[in-house]
C-alpha cells in the first residue's frame, strides 16, 4: 500500500462526510492502495475508525465503465446474505466534491492472497481456502435477485451475446495496435455462441482470490470485493473466469497455476473445482465449457486493452503497471483460441 494521496482531496471528503458518519468531525488521512487499476481506492483513517473510499478515475472514461455507483448498490443489496461483503455507508454522485463519483465503506480486517498458489499457507491448509472460494462463488449464484432487490440489475436476453457485443465494442474503441488473434477470437466466439439455457443469476464479473479478504487461517471469506463488473447474467462466466486465471503463469503478474504441480502443493485441479461448484448448485455438469473459458480470455483481453489505452491517454491509476498489463492482450487472445479447440476440461 502506498502512502500517496495523489488526486484525492481529503479535506473535501471530510467536509462531505462530516455529520453523515461518526468520526469525521476531525481531519481524515488517506493512503492509496497499490492495487485497483480501474478505480482508485484509499484507506481512510477517521478518528478511531477505518473506512475505504473507492472512486472513479479522473479523465475521459469509456461509457458504462468504472461503475462505482453499481458497486455501491450491489454491496448494499448483499448485506446480510451468504455472500460476505463490506458494509457500505455513503455514495457521492456529485462530481464537484472530489472530481468524480465515489463511495465509502467499512475497512474489513483480514488476510489477502495475491495469487492462488497460496504460498503463505501450509500445504495442508490450501485446499480449504480454495474450497471456501468455491463455496462463496456457488452462494453468489444461488442468491435470489428478487429477494435482494436486484431483479433489474441487468438487462434480459442472452448474456453471452450481450457481453460479446459490449466487450467487442469496448475493445475496438480502445485498440492501439491491430492484434489479429483478438479479431479472430471475436469472430470465433460469435460463430460458436451457445443458445441461452435460461440461467440468469447475479454475477461478480471479476471473481478471483485476490479480490477476497479471508480470516487469518484462510478458511473463512470475510469479504468479496471489486464489484464494478457485476450484473445479472450467466453464472458460468464467473466460474470460467476462475479457471482462466488459473491457466495463466504463476507469480505476481500472471497470478495463475500453469505448470504448478497442484497435487504436491495441496491445490485442487480445474476439474475438481468445477465439480465441487456443480455439486453445490446441484448441476450434473457443464457442456461446452471451452466456449465459456474462451469468452473469459477474450473479455479479460478487452479489459486489459482498456487499461493500456487509459495509460497511453494519461488516465491510469498506476501507469507503469497498466502498460505491463496491456502487453498481455495478445497472450489472452491466443489462449482463448486454444480454449475453443477443447470443449471440455
Amino acid at each position: 500500500m502506498s502512502t500517496s494521496t495523489a488526486q484525492l482531496d481529503t479535506e473535501a471528503v471530510a467536509r462531505f462526510v462530516s455529520g453523515r458518519l461518526p468520526g469525521f468531525t476531525e481531519a481524515v488521512t488517506a493512503q492509496k492502495f497499490a492495487m485497483g487499476q480501474s478505480n482508485p481506492t484509499y484507506l481512510l483513517q477517521a478518528a478511531a475508525h477505518r473506512y475505504v473510499l473507492r472512486r472513479k478515475p479522473l479523465g475521459t472514461l469509456l461509457k458504462s465503465a468504472h461503475a462505482v455507483d453499481r458497486e455501491f448498490r450491489v454491496l448494499s443489496a448483499l448485506r446480510g446474505t451468504a455472500v460476505p461483503v463490506p458494509t457500505v455507508h455513503l455514495l457521492c454522485e456529485d462530481e464537484d466534491i472530489i472530481g468524480s463519483v465515489f463511495y465509502i465503506m467499512d475497512h474489513v480486517e483480514g488476510r489477502t492472497f495475491g495469487e492462488p498458489r497460496l504460498l503463505e499457507l501450509p500445504r495442508a491448509d490450501r485446499a480449504a481456502t480454495l474450497d471456501e472460494m468455491n463455496r462463496v462463488l456457488a452462494e453468489l449464484h444461488m442468491i435470489d435477485v428478487g429477494d435482494v432487490g436486484l431483479s433489474d440489475y441487468g438487462p434480459p436476453g442472452n448474456y453471452f451475446a450481450r457481453q460479446l457485443a459490449r466487450w467487442s465494442k469496448q475493445y475496438h474503441s480502445s485498440q492501439t495496435v491491430r492484434i489479429d488473434a483478438m479479431n479472430t477470437l471475436i469472430r470465433e466466439l460469435e460463430a460458436t455462441l451457445p443458445e441461452d439455457d435460461g440461467q440468469r443469476t447475479l454475477v461478480h464479473g471479476d471473481f478471483r482470490i485476490d479480490n477476497m479478504i479471508f480470516s487469518p487461517d484462510g478458511r473463512q471469506c470475510r469479504a468479496l470485493l471489486d464489484w464494478e463488473l457485476s450484473t445479472l447474467g450467466h453464472p458460468y462466466a464467473d466460474l470460467a473466469g476462475v479457471i482462466m486465471q488459473w491457466q495463466m503463469p504463476p507469480g505476481s503478474e500472471g497470478r495463475g497455476l500453469a505448470g504448478v504441480d497442484r497435487a504436491a502443493e495441496g491445490l485442487v485441479t480445474d476439474t475438481a473445482f468445477v465439480q465441487a461448484y456443480c455439486d453445490r448448485r446441484g448441476l450434473t455438469g457443464i457442456p461446452d465449457f471451452g466456449f465459456y473459458l474462451a469468452f473469459s480470455f477474450f473479455r479479460m483481453g478487452a479489459i486489459l486493452q482498456g487499461v493500456l489505452k487509459r495509460a497511453m491517454d494519461g488516465n491510469a491509476s498506476n501507469p507503469e503497471q497498466a502498460q505491463k498489463l496491456g502487453s498481455y492482450v495478445p497472450q489472452f487472445a491466443r489462449a482463448g483460441l486454444d480454449a475453443l479447440e477443447k470443449p471440455d476440461l
